[in-house]
């Protein structure tokens, strides 16, 4: 019994010197020449030297993160349509114009622009992007890197011809970057793979050249779509922009928030979405915005609307009396 407790006795007091030999080790600095004071000091030298090695190559998190925002937000120059129409190679923006949301109380108002959202953990841990990337509609109006978008040929086109209705086209976008380009692709819904908050299908990019990356045009009055086939598409015209392999068109969900990078934006998919005369809906529409060749604003969504009829009737009526 002596022997016994003699023996917890000791093992306790060893365990307390060793509880208080810890807290001495993380009371004191390693300028403090206690326990392993030597081993410390060239942890911390060794620290100091990795983190000055990191920041003259530009490895550190701040770096890779600033570089990436630098890209993603660098001012884009949108292509100028001088004839009214959308060629092959230009520089777009595809906006979803403004509508009201009858299905939902809260949405996101205002014209709403297509852009490139890297996935939030992906954006602290590389300054490239990672693929497949994301997609979310935004409020932003401004040409940046993360909403411009190039039109690309699907099946031998020229750069610089008319893109029509029904034609293939392939949506392309650079993100800032340079010798890059991702490609906006869509494939059906499975059970690993489709939208965050709707659960349809999921529209992303990749830097995969297949069918996946085509898309057709067409006219959105259902009666009209035929006779307007083969026709010139306009610039700064509502249409609809459907994928296909799956014949679902680009929908942006303006009720479903995405938590992203730069805040909160809405969902975009692929579905198309029919009222009860059989017509697309108009979150279904959008716009393939140009530059505006005027140097105080940067797409023709910043021009000011002309004057109605009737008004413009007034002012030639009142301009002799003016007079």
């Amino acid at each position: 019994m002596a022997t016994g407790t003699l023996t917890q006795a000791l093992a306790r007091g060893s365990l307390f010197a060793g509880e208080l030999g810890t807290m001495a080790r993380n009371l004191y600095g390693p300028r403090v020449r206690m326990g392993n004071w030597n081993e410390d000091v060239y942890l911390e030298e060794e620290l100091m030297k990795d983190f000055l090695a990191k920041r003259d190559k530009g490895q550190l998190l701040i770096q890779r993160n600033r570089r990436l925002k630098e890209n993603l937000l660098r001012q884009m120059q949108l292509s100028v349509s001088e004839d009214g129409y959308v060629h092959y190679g230009d520089k777009v923006m595809l906006v979803n114009p403004d509508h009201p949301e009858i299905e939902a109380h809260l949405f996101l108002g205002g014209d709403l622009s297509l852009c490139m959202t890297p996935d939030e953990m992906q954006v602290h841990l590389s300054d490239d992007l990672e693929v497949p990337c994301g997609l979310s509609a935004s409020q932003t109006k401004i040409p940046v890197g993360r909403n411009t978008f190039t039109i690309l040929c699907a099946a031998g086109e020229v750069i610089g011809q008319v893109l029509r209705y029904g034609q293939n086209f392939r949506l392309g976008i650079a993100g800032g970057f340079e010798g890059r380009m991702l490609y906006l692709s869509s494939d059906h819904r499975t059970l690993m793979r489709s939208s965050k908050r709707s659960w349809l299908q999921e529209v992303y990019l990749t830097d995969e050249d297949s069918y996946l990356n085509c898309w057709q045009a067409a006219f959105p009055d259902p009666q009209l779509r035929l006779e307007y086939e083969g026709f010139p598409i306009p610039a700064n015209a509502k249409i609809l922009i459907n994928h296909c392999h799956t014949n679902r068109g680009l929908v942006a969900h303006r009720h479903l928030f995405l938590r992203t990078y730069f805040g909160k934006e809405a969902e975009v998919a692929a579905h198309t979405y029919l009222d009860s005369h059989r017509v697309e809906k108009p979150k279904n529409h959008w716009m393939l915005v140009t530059g505006n060749p005027r140097k105080d604003s940067s797409t023709m969504l910043d021009r000011p609307e002309p004057p109605a009829e009737d008004t413009r009737a007034l002012e030639q009526v009142a301009g002799p009396g003016a007079q």
